[in-house]
Formats: C-alpha cells, sequence, structure tokens
C-alpha cells in the first residue's frame, strides 16, 4: 500500500513556489484538469475522481487562453462543475502546482457536496463575460494541449517551472 504524504496549501497565496505548505486531501478541477488525457500526460496516470461542483463559482473563459479561470459569480447563484481528484500523492500535487499559472491562488473552497476541497482561484483580470467550454476546448485544443503537458511533464516532475 502506497501512503499518500499531502503538502497543506497555504491560507493564501505567499509566493510561486510555497502554495504548498502541508496536506490538502482533495483538488477540485473545473478546467483542463477534468481531461484524463491531460492527466495522464502530466501524472503519467489517471487519479481517482469524484464528480463535484462549486456553488457561488464559475469557470470563466479568459482572454487569449484556452483554460479557465475559477472566479466567484456576480450574483452568487448557481455553481461551477468538475470533479476532485481524491488521491494525489505529494509529487503530483507539486506537479499540478508548477503546471497550474503562477497567477493562481490556492484556496480552500466548499463543494455542493458539503465537502471542502482546494482550488486554483483565478485572482482576475482578462475574465470573460462567459463561460468557458469544455465541450469546445475538447473538440478545439485538447489534443494539442495534452501533447504539451506530455512535453512538460519530465521538466515538472524533476523541479522545474513550466517552460523552461
Amino acid at each position: 500500500m502506497t501512503t499518500i504524504n499531502r503538502p497543506t496549501p497555504a491560507p493564501e497565496t505567499s509566493g510561486r513556489r510555497d502554495r504548498l505548505v502541508q496536506g490538502p486531501t482533495v483538488l477540485f478541477c473545473y478546467g483542463t484538469l477534468q481531461f484524463d488525457a491531460v492527466l495522464k500526460a502530466l501524472l503519467g496516470r489517471i487519479p481517482e475522481q469524484t464528480p463535484a461542483s462549486a456553488p457561488g463559482y464559475r469557470a470563466a473563459a479568459l482572454a487569449h487562453r484556452v483554460y479557465p479561470g475559477l472566479v466567484a459569480r456576480q450574483s452568487g447563484a448557481g455553481s461551477a462543475s468538475g470533479l476532485v481528484l481524491t488521491d494525489l500523492t505529494t509529487t503530483e500535487w507539486r506537479i499540478l502546482d508548477a503546471f497550474e499559472d503562477e497567477r493562481y491562488e490556492l484556496r480552500e473552497v466548499s463543494l455542493a457536496t458539503g465537502m471542502t476541497g482546494w482550488a486554483y482561484i483565478w485572482p482576475g483580470g482578462d475574465v470573460l463575460e462567459e463561460d468557458w467550454s469544455a465541450a469546445d476546448f475538447e473538440a478545439k485544443h485538447l489534443a494539442a494541449y495534452a501533447e504539451r503537458c506530455a512535453r512538460i511533464a519530465p521538466g515538472l516532475a524533476a523541479g522545474q517551472p513550466k517552460g523552461e
């Protein structure tokens, strides 16, 4: 049996590499990490997943990006759909943290199930009025995106920042 040691996110973003301090239990994914091809490319496996949603949030389309940002809904009504990853190892948390855009803030969010999960929240700027479309991403960008993830995954696993 593998022991899963999880780093805990800092309550607020405290610098790029300090976001993981000790043990989150689940990661709420609402964008590209919902796709098995992306997870497999980054982690070499598909973690355990459960459908979930985050009330009061939406997966917003972002200007000039193919991935979304999780932002609070202006009206408060509605929720962002996605899934939670429940069995990430410490190494996998670090890979995914390095993969995420530096602007994201790792924060705990309440999920519709009554549990909480950690999510990468978009702090603002470049947010479009429309929601991000997983179906459009899958049809137009998934194949190339997953290929890029596979190319950068070894560097992320070795602790190199994305893009180097």
